[in-house]
């Protein structure tokens, strides 16, 4: 894992699916010029409720006010993902989606997840593989896509691009 350390804000008129793969493909382009004889894989993870992108918190008052935001309702997480060939080239893009609920939070609940340190460092304030699973209502979609990762969609775009194995059986 290297960090690409580009800029990540959102540019004007774009949504969550076109902003995750824009910096899913400029994080691996950024990688790509330090190792150029490499195949990098690029991803970037949002939160999207009522279609607005909730980013990491600046400070535990943001992670405190966007969980009570997701408190008891649903929300989007969407992965974009790029894989770039050696020399550069953007071989194949995509994103995916998953739908979380979270259950009613207490204030409590909240505080002491906020205290934890987990979410300052999570986009929308939460890791479903950390404390926050306790949270999650329902699931629709991808557990790893939530986790930051569609595992089952990057390894369909690996086997296109020949650098995993072909599936064996039916």
């Amino acid at each position: 894992m290297r960090p690409s350390a580009i800029e990540e804000s959102l540019l004007s008129g774009e949504d969550a699916e076109t902003h995750t793969v824009r910096l899913a493909r400029e994080k691996a382009r950024a990688v790509a010029r330090r190792f150029p004889d490499a195949w990098i894989l690029g991803t970037d993870t949002v939160v999207v409720l009522d279609d607005e992108i909730l980013g990491k918190p600046t400070d535990e008052a943001v992670a405190r006010r966007t969980l009570g935001r997701l408190s008891g309702r649903e929300h989007r997480v969407v992965t974009g993902v790029a894989l770039v060939a050696p020399g550069g080239e953007v071989r194949e893009e995509l994103y995916e989606e998953s739908r979380v609920r979270f259950r009613k939070l207490s204030a409590d609940e909240i505080a002491a997840y906020v205290a934890s340190g987990e979410p300052l460092d999570k986009a929308g304030s939460y890791g479903i593989q950390g404390g926050a699973a306790d949270f999650v209502a329902r699931l629709q979609g991808s557990y790893e896509n939530v986790v930051g990762l569609p595992i089952d969609a990057v390894r369909e775009m690996l086997r296109r691009a020949g650098l995993y194995p072909p599936r064996v059986g039916p």
